[in-house]
């Protein structure tokens, strides 16, 4: 696909104020996911270098692991909470251009927003280039793809301010937010008008505890689970879509499932038995008919 533009030009300037400082239960969660994060990459996960020989992907398991991740959902709403159940689902995507906007709570320093913004700037841009999508940096305000870095306490208040910048979000979406447990690293809603496929407004939950990796992590999941690929599976690999945490950055493989999800082929609203024959031939076409 034909690389779209992405717009760089940061959000009007605001001044830089003193970060607030962190509540105890916040620092214990910083401390909580530094612990985290070394036991992964002790363990040899969190990998950053997209896969190799020792993850090859071949036809079949492109086209599986791409329904399962895009035409399935993870989660279903019971009673105001989500619950993990998989359902099939139909093919959701953004057909408008992404005005991306980030919110950053008080206690996040003038340095790692600084390291944040770019690392989402040019994120944004390899996203815009895998789906030929426009997607641009704007102010919050302007926004449609919101980006939240906060920490514990900030989260926890976000309700009102997350009623202004999502309006009409439902109370399950919002409750989730606001009282995210610890076991969830991160997470993002992506929202669509009426019984419409296609998004049109999507929230990203950053923790503003995480340390580098998770946090970079983090991005790349959520950023791309917005985007269209909501679901996850345990025989993807190697790629984020897993909740094995093998693999911390986009790899590869889910670059390929990016570009079958925006392929002009298929449309918002298809089910499996309507697009898998299409998907079929895209990963033909993008795999050369290996087996």
């Amino acid at each position: 696909m034909p690389e779209a533009p992405v717009d760089s030009t940061p959000p009007r300037a605001r001044p830089e104020t003193v970060p607030a400082m962190p509540s105890a239960e916040s620092r214990a969660m910083a401390a909580h996911f530094g612990r985290v994060e070394a036991e992964l990459r002790e363990r040899g996960l969190l990998r950053t270098d997209g896969g190799g020989a020792d993850t090859p992907v071949s036809r079949r398991n492109l086209v599986e692991n791409f329904v399962r991740i895009a035409l399935y959902d993870e989660y279903v709403a019971h009673s105001g909470m989500l619950v993990a159940e998989q359902t099939e689902s139909r093919l959701r995507r953004w057909e408008q251009p992404i005005r991306m906007g980030m919110v950053f709570g008080a206690a996040v320093p003038a340095a790692q927003r600084r390291e944040d913004r770019a690392n989402i700037v040019g994120y944004a841009r390899r996203l815009s280039r895998l789906t030929g999508l426009p997607i641009r940096m704007t102010a919050p305000e302007d926004a449609n793809f919101h980006i939240l870095i906060l920490n514990e306490d900030e989260r926890r208040a976000f309700g009102p301010d997350l009623r202004r910048l999502v309006p009409g979000i439902d109370r399950t979406a919002e409750l989730t937010i606001t009282g995210m447990p610890r076991s969830t690293f991160c997470l993002v809603f992506a929202f669509s008008k009426g019984n419409s496929s296609s998004y049109s407004r999507a929230v990203a939950v950053i923790r503003a505890e995480h340390p580098d990796l998770l946090r970079l992590s983090c991005l790349h999941e959520e950023l791309a689970q917005g985007m269209g690929l909501a679901n996850d599976s345990p025989a993807a690999r190697p790629s984020i879509f897993n909740d094995d945490e093998e693999f911390g950055l986009l790899t590869g493989h889910d670059e390929l499932l990016l570009r079958i999800l925006y392929d002009r082929r298929l449309r918002p609203g298809m089910t499996e038995r309507d697009a898998r024959p299409i998907v079929e031939q895209i990963v033909d076409e993008l795999l050369g008919g290996e087996s």
